[in-house]
């Protein structure tokens, strides 16, 4: 991934409002090939709303630009052309493990057999060996969304959009989870496009972090993650960590104020 290679997804002014509720109001962003850049923002900033338009369910109001891959799309031509998991996990109960992680494929027309046999290939690598005819409630937290990233993985497309993946999970299983993630994309390189409102997570895993203004969103702040990968638990007690942390934080709080209006106290 380098700065000067032609940008996988382009947003210019892209504004959208929902009946009187202005969510985005002129989002400018720009993710490389390769890239891992995390969102952060207060609460209903328009995260989820930004993340909708590039994975094609929303159009954005006219006026907005949005390029992918060196074109100009309405968000409906990326329907199919990323691959998007929600902060839920969304596997469904009645199949197993091998059939959920392989429902994208199918959906596509692939060979069942071939992706089934392409699915127990990766299960190791995902830490799913032994797995493959277990059910979502015989599954752990952790586990469950592992196999929602494998499906996710498995939807082979050069953009991901992970919304708070790990939001739900302990923080023993969410900091595990997200070294293992890290290992995963090192190794395929997809680009990430990454939600989340852990700022130590943002950090610990981005190329560069954005933070959202309060609603209507816009991009406040980036900040370069000048860290070196692999990336161990270790880090996020080095003084270049906490003051980029310190940095971040600042950003939000003052945006996380404007929300409770004047005179907060």
């Amino acid at each position: 991934m380098t700065d000067t290679a032609e940008p996988i997804l382009d947003l210019r002014t892209l504004s959208k409002t929902f009946g009187e509720v202005q969510a985005l109001n002129g989002v400018d962003l720009k993710v490389q090939p390769g890239e891992f850049v995390t969102v952060v923002g207060p609460s209903g900033c328009g995260k989820s709303t930004l993340f909708n338009i590039v994975s094609g369910l929303e159009e954005p109001d006219s006026g907005s630009v949005l390029r992918f891959e060196g074109r100009s799309v309405m968000a409906r031509d990326l329907l199919g052309k990323v691959s998007f998991m929600p902060q839920r996990d969304l596997l469904l109960a009645w199949r197993n493990v091998i059939d959920n992680a392989i429902l994208p494929l199918e959906i596509e027309g692939a060979n069942r057999a071939e992706a089934r046999r392409e699915a127990e290939r990766m299960l190791p690598e995902f830490g799913l060996a032994g797995f493959a005819k277990q059910y979502p409630h015989e599954l752990s937290g952790g586990m469950r969304q592992r196999v929602a990233l494998m499906r996710t993985f498995m939807f082979k497309r050069d953009l991901m959009l992970l919304d708070e993946p790990f939001g739900a999970l302990d923080a023993l299983t969410r900091s595990m989870m997200q070294r293992w993630l890290l290992d995963v994309w090192q190794k395929h390189r997809r680009t990430v496009l990454f939600i989340t409102h852990d700022v130590d997570e943002a950090i610990f895993l981005g190329d560069r972090v954005l933070v959202m203004t309060a609603r209507p969103g816009a991009i406040k702040l980036e900040r370069k993650v000048d860290l070196p990968r692999p990336r161990g638990a270790d880090l996020v007690t080095s003084p270049e960590f906490i003051a980029l942390k310190r940095d971040l934080l600042d950003a939000i709080e003052e945006e996380s104020m404007k929300t409770f209006g004047p005179n907060p106290h």
